[in-house]
């Protein structure tokens, strides 16, 4: 089905005027012109216009929504990407969940849980198996071993992942709740999130996490791990951390 501009805007709320300059900027471009000079768009311009105007309520600029989604793969290699890792992710936490509950329990009798049992998901073969992808490709592109030499600390691991496990939870559950990026709430998670990395060996202040997360940005791999949590959690990641640092 095509649609004209005025249809377009009758629609979705955007003026005419809107989508005349998105065409503009090459954010939106119908379909195809009429011979009369009428912008005409189709299904594929709306579900475009729905992703931009996604990104508007996230308060991100259009040079942002821009290079978002010029970024993103098509639509369906998008959903299907993120449901197999959202598939492996919930096994991983089953994993997590049981030996949690088990925790519990055992906590609850005043019993001490047996080191396999407590580890369980969270040992340092596991560790190794999930950090290796990550570590491959860091070595591929940025010449960087992340294991070279050195040990994995499963508790220190474990607390940092807990931690920052928790930190994207609340990040997401901000984003989806509509929080703008100089909101206060949002800018004390970051805050906290900081003060815990300080306090467990890692020296970063706000202008060195701003810019951590604009590597994040640029950086396919790590990039597509945030976007498969929350889609445009990257995003709103590194403009909430460039709001709290022109703050700090």
């Amino acid at each position: 089905m095509l649609y004209t501009v005025k249809e377009v805007a009758n629609l979705t709320g955007v003026t005419v005027k809107t989508l005349y300059h998105y065409h503009k900027i090459g954010l939106l471009k119908p379909c195809r012109i009429s011979d009369v000079g009428y912008r005409i768009y189709g299904v594929k311009e709306l579900e475009r216009l729905q992703q931009i105007l996604f990104y508007r309520e996230l308060d991100f600029s259009l040079k942002d929504i821009k290079k978002a989604l010029e970024d993103e793969p098509s639509r369906q290699l998008c959903l299907t990407n993120q449901y197999e890792l959202l598939i492996a992710r919930r096994q991983r936490l089953d994993c997590l969940l049981k030996t949690l509950e088990e925790s519990i329990v055992l906590a609850g009798k005043g019993v001490i849980m047996n080191n396999q049992s407590m580890f369980k998901g969270l040992n340092q073969n596991e560790w190794e198996s999930a950090l290796s992808e990550q570590n491959e490709y860091l070595k591929e592109k940025y010449n960087y071993d992340m294991m070279a030499k050195k040990e994995i600390q499963v508790d220190d691991l474990n607390e940092k992942a807990a931690e920052a496990q928790q930190f994207l939870f609340n990040l997401s559950n901000a984003l989806k709740s509509g929080w703008a990026v100089t909101d206060e709430r949002l800018h004390n998670l970051i805050e906290n999130h900081l003060n815990f990395l300080n306090t467990h060996g890692t020296s970063i202040d706000s202008k060195s996490f701003a810019s951590q997360t604009n590597f994040f940005l640029e950086d396919d791999f790590h990039r597509n791990m945030l976007e498969t949590l929350q889609p445009g959690l990257c995003y709103y990641l590194h403009i909430a951390a460039d709001k709290f640092c022109s703050i700090k």
